[in-house]
């Protein structure tokens, strides 16, 4: 007898807290010269766990597996995460191991981030319970490339027992700080995600393709649907031969950290909801925006009613392959 579907969502990745510093000028002056910030604050950061909050805001059933230390950092991701009503169960606690960190240095729509992988990088596949994935709607990686070495060898045979216990998946690579992107341990993964999540940058440089065309081409043949983030541009979503455009009305982004991630949020809610693709890629889209109106990456990751109003103003093209022009879609 199958297990209960208790959880809509499960998130893999990595948890941190963040250290952002946000100003005009966030560059920093050596020669130890000190320089005036606009406001450094410590909130919810890695990707997964940004990804999870936002879920959860929505009104999304999720759990986090991560890892932490158990350390001051740890503990506050612990009890950040949970008071958002996400299931830190899963959450593994390493001893002699501190928690990962983040600095991010944002200036409203761009920012340079400075990792210290700590616990982040010692999660493995063992660290996944088997049950949760039989519990879950839907599986969801984030930030690959920060655990490649540790979680990269057996992903793919942990998505593909997902999937054959009927959960849906999906990988977000994130960016590869190593700048290799990638060998047959993330082609396993991507063979098992039903769907892709890259920004345009990163489709580009997983794809080793010269356009984003190409990019989109050659990353649909590996198998899953794909959507591609194009930031104030909205996305890009690819669905076998069918591809469709999504645009949202500009907001002026106070902090464009985490947004990405709130934007998988939305979309995965949406899937989780009954939507099909080019209207969650909307309704990724609207969380996504609604995201960077204020410091951090869950200051203001909205809720349902939110994200789904502003959706509700977002256009749909589409367009077959090899077009350069979208047409208006339905």
């Amino acid at each position: 007898m199958s297990s209960p579907r208790d959880l809509d969502l499960v998130v893999v990745g990595d948890a941190n807290p963040d250290v952002l510093v946000l100003g005009d000028d966030v560059t920093p002056a050596f020669g130890q010269q000190e320089k005036l910030v606009g406001s450094i604050s410590l909130v919810i950061g890695g990707s997964a766990a940004i990804t999870a909050v936002a879920a959860a805001r929505l009104g999304v059933r999720v759990a986090l597996v991560a890892a932490v230390g158990a350390d001051p950092a740890g503990t506050f991701m612990l009890d950040q995460l949970a008071r958002e009503g996400v299931g830190t169960g899963s959450v593994v606690i390493r001893d002699g191991t501190p928690t990962g960190m983040t600095v991010a240095l944002s200036r409203g729509g761009d920012r340079a981030i400075l990792t210290a992988l700590g616990a982040v990088d010692s999660l493995t596949t063992a660290d996944i319970p088997a049950a949760m994935l039989a519990r879950a709607r839907h599986v969801h990686v984030s930030s690959y490339f920060l655990l490649e070495r540790s979680l990269g060898p057996g992903l793919g045979a942990v998505l593909a027992t997902a999937r054959a216990a009927g959960t849906t998946t999906s990988l977000d690579t994130n960016w590869d700080p190593a700048g290799r992107w990638g060998d047959e341990r993330l082609s396993a993964a991507i063979a098992q995600a039903d769907l892709l999540l890259p920004n345009q940058a990163e489709a580009l440089r997983l794809s080793r393709a010269a356009s984003l065309d190409a990019a989109t081409a050659t990353l649909v043949a590996a198998g899953p649907r794909l959507v591609i983030k194009l930031g104030e541009k909205g996305a890009l979503c690819a669905d076998g031969t069918v591809r469709h455009r999504v645009r949202l009305p500009a907001l002026t982004p106070v902090d464009a950290t985490g947004a990405g991630d709130c934007f998988n949020a939305g979309l995965l809610a949406g899937l989780l909801a009954g939507l099909d693709l080019p209207q969650a890629a909307a309704l990724g889209c609207a969380a996504g925006a609604l995201s960077t109106r204020a410091p951090g990456g869950t200051a203001s990751a909205p809720d349902m009613s939110a994200a789904a109003d502003l959706a509700r103003h977002a256009s749909v093209t589409h367009a077959r392959p090899g077009e350069t022009t979208l047409r208006s879609g339905k």
